[in-house]
This record gives C-alpha cells, structure tokens and sequence, in this order.
C-alpha cells in the first residue's frame, strides 16, 4: 500500500454541505483515531484535484464516501471516475435523494459499492469502514 510519510491511507468525504462534511470527519476521527488521514472536497471537481494532489504526495486514497446530490457531477458518476484513479478504494455514497436508476448504475459499476441513506446510521457507517480495512489489510 502505497501511502504517504507518516504510514496513513487516506478517507475522502465529498458532499456540498460543509455542515455534512464536518460531522462525517468528526464522526470517523471519533472511531478511527488517526488511523487515516481525514480528507474532504465540496464537489467532485475538487475532490478529483484532491486525489491526484495525495497521490502525488504519496497518500493513497482508500476510501471515498461521496453525497449523490451535488451540482456538476453527481455522486454516483465521481464514485466511478474516481474509483478508475484509486483501484481498489472502497466506495460509499451516502445520500438522501439518489433516484433509483443512479443507484443500479453505480451497483453495476461497482458491486461493491455500500448505499447509506441519510441520515446515515453511525455504526453502519463505521462497520462500512471496517469492512473495507480489512480488505486492506
């Protein structure tokens, strides 16, 4: 696992809400500590920058968790496009408004992929992330 100079992967929240953003951060650095390093962008253009900025650092993305509702591309479009930069990564779009077709896309593209609605149930998300650690391991 290719991963920056202090040893940690990296989790990368995206969500246009910075209020979401925020409780999603506090909540993961809550169960986590500081097994990763906690990353988030407001839109999927930014969190694309912020991807190949980490991977030039040498931090390798691990997770993205990604709000579907969001101006310019939605969720489950960023998920896959960002899943092509980070082979491997665990993908969990969180949303409260995904339509049905987005949803079976992105299971198509991703069987893997965990659906949450919001709002999203705290152990949910954290067996989610576990999940995904072990995968890593």
């Amino acid at each position: 696992m290719n991963q920056n100079s202090d040893g940690k992967p990296a989790i990368l929240c995206v969500d246009d809400e910075r209020i979401i953003l925020l409780a999603l951060k506090q909540e993961l650095r809550a169960a986590f500590g500081d097994a990763f390093d906690y990353e988030s962008a407001g839109d999927a253009t930014e969190a694309m920058e912020l991807i190949e900025e980490l991977a030039s650092e040498g931090t390798q993305v691990i997770i993205l968790i990604s709000d579907w509702l969001m101006p310019g591309i939605k969720g489950d479009e960023f998920l896959i496009q960002a899943r092509e930069r980070c082979p491997g990564a665990c993908a969990i779009m969180i949303t409260g408004h995904a339509d049905q077709a987005s949803i079976t896309r992105l299971k198509e593209a991703m069987q893997d992929v965990v659906i949450l609605l919001k709002p999203w149930k705290a152990e949910v998300l954290r067996q989610a992330i576990r999940d995904c650690m072990a995968k890593h391991a």
